[in-house]
């Protein structure tokens, strides 16, 4: 035995929640300390098990003999150098016949992990999926992970980048398990969770980025196309081009709004980290701001319809040109919206700054005796 082997003082807990194949039965004759889970999911099972553990240190893996329990020094070396996470990574150690589909192997795996490491900034794992890993148990504990299903790995890595853990990686081999069932493992459906929880845990890359985009993209097209038409070769683009243009400023600009919106929120939940450079907007004189700029705007959007107005009864409320009236017909619409949400988002950020406040009054208050 590995614990034996290396003179290490350490304990093997098993968290089970439901097994009927008689591991338990097992687990218990080898003297291992067996911790029922009430709720089922693999990310519960682990979560209790980080609790009920006495140890300093954890290495947690699965227990269907796809794992070397008996080569664990690494991990425990890198544990005591100051490491707060040490992933496996089974594309530096091997991975046997038969082990990983290949789907997952040559496709999947590098596919998802190269998405969590460019959303996260993460260099330090190149195997995001690998089920053997250590850490020191108060720091994942103070990560706070909520995920109960199979999203508790992700999430674990995801949040150790976040909170600005140090982290590290080794080889560690794969074989294939001795399971006598169909693995959990569902193709689609945990791509699927995966991604969501990559979307869901950064609202940069879901809100932020393709947002700005679209706000890019749509403001530098709505002014080419306010001058008058553009013709590229056969094609010519006018005001119908106007309008979804407008229409992708409008949708950029409200996804800009929900990442802010997002990050506050994942700070104040605890999914993210306390610190962020978006904090500012909390702060009391953002809505008077707000309120300002999308009065601004709407005073804007009811001047260009007027002046579209006024064009209407130069022709005597008749048929209008189009060409000119209705980029001023576009221009004040947008206006009227944009001030519109930018009101709601100004209020919205007030909320923020009363949570906040009382948050604040809450800390500096001395407890009662």
């Amino acid at each position: 035995m590995f614990l034996e082997r290396e003179r290490i003082s350490g304990e093997i807990i098993v968290a089970d929640n439901g097994s009927t194949d008689g591991s338990i039965a097992m687990a218990e004759r080898c003297h291992a300390r067996v911790v029922p889970v009430a709720v089922h999911g693999y990310g519960a099972a682990l979560a209790a098990g980080i609790e009920a553990a006495r140890g300093n240190y954890i290495i947690m893996g699965d227990s269907d003999q796809s794992y070397d329990f008996s080569a664990l020094l690494p991990f425990l070396e890198k544990l005591r150098e100051g490491y707060d996470l040490v992933m496996g990574n089974r594309f530096r150690g091997g991975i046997a016949t038969g082990a990983m589909p290949l789907t997952h192997r040559y496709f999947g795996n590098p596919f998802l992990t190269a998405i969590g490491r460019l959303f996260f900034s993460c260099r330090d794992a190149g195997d995001f999926y690998c089920g053997l890993r250590g850490f020191r148990k108060t720091a994942v504990q103070e990560l706070r992970l909520q995920s109960q299903g199979m999203e508790f790995a992700l999430e674990m890595v995801i949040k150790a980048t976040l909170h600005g853990l140090r982290i590290t990686e080794v080889p560690t081999t794969l074989s294939p398990d001795g399971r006598d069932r169909a693995p959990h493992l569902r193709r689609y459906r945990d791509a699927w969770r995966s991604m969501r929880l990559y979307l869901l845990m950064s609202p940069r890359w879901f809100f932020g980025i393709p947002g700005l985009a679209l706000l890019a993209l749509g403001t530098v097209a709505s002014i080419a196309l306010l001058r008058g038409p553009i013709s590229i070769g056969s094609i010519t683009f006018d005001y119908h081009t106007l309008l979804y243009s407008t229409a992708a400023i409008l949708l950029g600009y409200q996804s800009v709004l929900l990442f802010a919106f997002a990050k506050l929120m994942a700070v104040e939940t605890g999914l993210h980290p306390p610190q962020t450079r978006f904090r500012f907007l909390t702060k009391r004189r953002t809505l008077e701001r707000l309120v300002i700029l999308g009065l601004t705007l709407i005073c804007l959007g009811i001047v260009l319809g007027i002046m579209a107005t006024r064009q209407w009864e130069l022709v005597r409320f008749g048929s209008l040109q189009p060409d000119f009236t209705i980029r001023l017909v576009i221009c004040s619409v947008l206006s009227l919206l944009l001030g519109g949400q930018t009101l709601l988002a100004g209020f919205y950020f007030g909320l923020f700054n009363m949570i906040a406040e009382r948050r604040a009054s809450s800390v500096s208050q001395p407890p009662l005796v």
